[in-house]
């Protein structure tokens, strides 16, 4: 592992940042500039054992063929974006997000490969926190020992019921026993930062249920929770069936189980710090966190999004593309986005106003009769500078912030 220091490059390494709008058109080696290292890694790995019928997120079913290649890639993607000499510190982590798809989907040996391989690659002397999501279905006491060893410290837990009836409905591979197994052998293992992945608003659910499903949480003690609505997305079966009218979504009822979520986990010691997220003190996600601030990200694998100064690019979303071009000694990236002051504004307007610390006011002044008016009805109120949504606000959180902007 590397331990050079911050040396805080002006321009970044050319096999890496330098994927621009100039590149794009045939000219090469024009690079965005940066005054800081990325502190903050996202890594795609889009295999399942099952195609959740939900779930838009890029994902493909597992191919044991294919995921040696793949973690190869992964690591050649690092290396293309780390550099060399001084260039090792434009990727200095505080946090690193192993996300999916299923990661833990992985086999034993190529979960090794990769943390291994960023331990080599990376200088992890300012790493505070690194988060791999595992679902109930993949996860073993040898693979959490191995995560323990490599470094990882919070696991995301993708359980969303422990109602076998809702989980079938959902498509997953695991019932309740063994996501509850799966968190007992987390703990086991020494993980003190686990996140319990929850989602309300199912067709059929009741309110009934989901008090059960907040309860049995409860006992439980994660150190954070995250409870996210169902939406209908695009490219889903579930998408499908809503057109077809065989699923129908209630706003009231999800007013009803958003509004029983806050009240049960607050009073059970959980900050509401987010508009999905809970977690006890101390124990909010420190990635994500730096998503709804608008700090800078590098995203690697498949499908990943990287947000660097006023630059955005996507990496192509199809892992055996992404496998050919990258071993290959080729950009991954599918596309680019130059961005203005305007969208990063409206960014941090949609995304501030989600959280706790809610939006300075400074950013709405042209807003400020639409924040009267919120001020009023109830939905927004000031603090240390700042427009935070009230309780009743954060039920009506998309349409706050959609008028705001």
């Amino acid at each position: 592992m590397s331990n050079s220091g911050n040396h805080n490059s002006g321009t970044v390494a050319p096999k890496a940042f330098g994927v621009s709008a100039a590149e794009s058109r045939g000219n090469a080696g024009d690079t965005p500039a940066t005054t800081s290292p990325i502190r903050h890694l996202y890594v795609h790995i889009p295999f399942c054992a099952r195609i959740c019928p939900y779930c838009a997120f890029y994902k493909d079913l597992l191919d044991r063929s294919q995921t040696g290649r793949f973690c190869e890639a992964i690591l050649r993607e690092l290396e293309l974006y780390q550099g060399t000499g001084d260039d090792r510190s434009l990727l200095l982590p505080s946090t690193i997000y192993f996300g999916g798809g299923t990661p833990t989907a992985l086999s034993i040996a190529q979960l090794e490969l990769l943390l291994r391989g960023f331990r080599e690659r990376l200088d992890l002397s300012c790493l505070e926190e690194c988060t791999i999501e595992a679902n109930p279905g993949s996860v073993s006491a040898r693979k959490a020992d191995l995560l323990k060893k490599f470094g990882v410290n919070r696991i995301s837990l993708g359980i969303q019921s422990w109602d076998d009836h809702l989980l079938r409905l959902l498509g997953r591979e695991h019932n309740a026993w063994q996501a509850e197994e799966s968190f007992h052998l987390l703990r086991a293992a020494g993980f003190t930062n686990i996140n319990v992945d929850l989602m309300f608003g199912l067709p059929g659910q009741t309110i009934e249920q989901w008090r059960l499903i907040l309860e049995k949480t409860i006992a439980l003690q994660p150190d954070h929770i995250s409870a996210y609505c169902l939406t209908y997305e695009e490219d889903t079966e579930f998408f499908l069936r809503h057109a077809r009218g065989e699923f129908r979504q209630d706003t009231d009822a999800d007013s009803e189980f958003f509004e029983t979520a806050m009240a049960m986990l607050e009073h059970a010691g959980y900050e509401h710090y987010e508009i999905s997220n809970y977690a006890r003190p101390a124990f909010s996600s420190v990635h994500n966190r730096a998503y709804w601030l608008g700090r800078d990200y590098l995203g690697i694998g498949p499908s990943a999004v990287s947000t660097v100064d006023m630059r955005r690019w996507q990496n192509v979303c199809d892992y055996r593309s992404y496998i050919d071009r990258v071993l290959s000694c080729q950009s991954a990236v599918a596309s680019i986005v130059d961005l203005t002051s305007e969208m990063k504004r409206t960014e941090r307007i949609a995304l501030s106003l989600r959280t706790r610390d809610g939006v300075s006011a400074s950013e709405l002044r042209h807003s400020a009769q639409q924040t009267n008016e919120f001020i009023a009805l109830g939905l927004l109120r000031e603090s240390d500078g700042n427009f935070v949504l009230t309780r009743k606000g954060k039920a009506l959180a998309d349409s706050v912030v959609e008028a705001l902007l």
